[in-house]
């Protein structure tokens, strides 16, 4: 049996409730997996089988009605808002379909926002990481540029970095390609997976594409609240 410490992230038996008194719909219903460092897990199904309404209980952006999530072997689904904050800041990057940059904002901007926020660094150090980061998506000769002046699938590239930046133990994507051609798309995909194996984390995403869901060290179906 593999240490607690090989599982990034854990959880267990979540239900999840939406909607009040008749309207009421039981989203989730007792949900379990465990996420392994430098391994990248798919969730895939049908659109309404749960797998966004999880990926916001495993990003503590909601809570579970039932059932725990625990980062590095710490209980977080329980936690009072500013702990889970906390937690989000320090261990999770998102990327999503749309890439929510802030396109006024260089692309090197946008990457040291999230050390801003943590606020562990020295400016120097920040700009030194983004720096790294950007080269490492192949963006290096384009850190001065505005969102606006970067392609769609540029700015992916700089939300992949901006996931990045805090070293977070878990990356959490959804639909990371959806808005991406097919080219980008694998791109996208490769770089996300190759700087999450080289430096540890586990990747967990949704997605609708059965290309990249193939790609993954796990397949995860779900229909109905519950893996199959």
């Amino acid at each position: 049996m593999a240490e607690t410490q090989d599982f990034a992230l854990r959880c267990t038996n979540l239900h999840r409730y939406l909607g009040q008194g008749e309207g009421r719909v039981h989203v989730l219903k007792g949900v379990s997996f465990e996420a392994r460092r430098g391994q990248v897990y798919a969730i895939v199904g049908p659109s309404g089988c749960g797998k966004s309404t999880l990926l916001y209980l495993l990003g503590l952006l909601d809570q579970p009605d039932e059932g725990g999530i625990a980062i590095n072997g710490q209980l977080m689904s329980n936690s009072d808002d500013a702990a889970r904050t906390a937690a989000r800041g320090a261990h999770i990057g998102f990327v999503f379909q749309f890439h929510f940059l802030m396109l006024e904002f260089t692309a090197l901007e946008n990457v040291m926002m999230p050390m801003r926020k943590l606020a562990k660094l020295t400016p120097e150090a920040m700009a030194d990481r983004a720096h790294s980061l950007l080269d490492s998506v192949g963006l290096g000769d384009k850190t001065h540029r505005l969102g606006t002046q970067l392609s769609g699938g540029e700015q992916q590239r700089v939300a992949v970095a901006r996931a990045l930046a805090n070293e977070p133990t878990i990356i959490l994507a959804d639909e990371p390609t959806g808005n991406l051609d097919v080219k980008n798309s694998s791109m996208v995909f490769d770089l996300l997976t190759r700087l999450a194996k080289d430096h540890g984390q586990a990747v967990v995403l949704v997605t609708h594409n059965p290309d990249i869901a193939n790609r993954c060290d796990s397949v995860l179906p779900m229909r109905d609240g519950v893996f199959i």
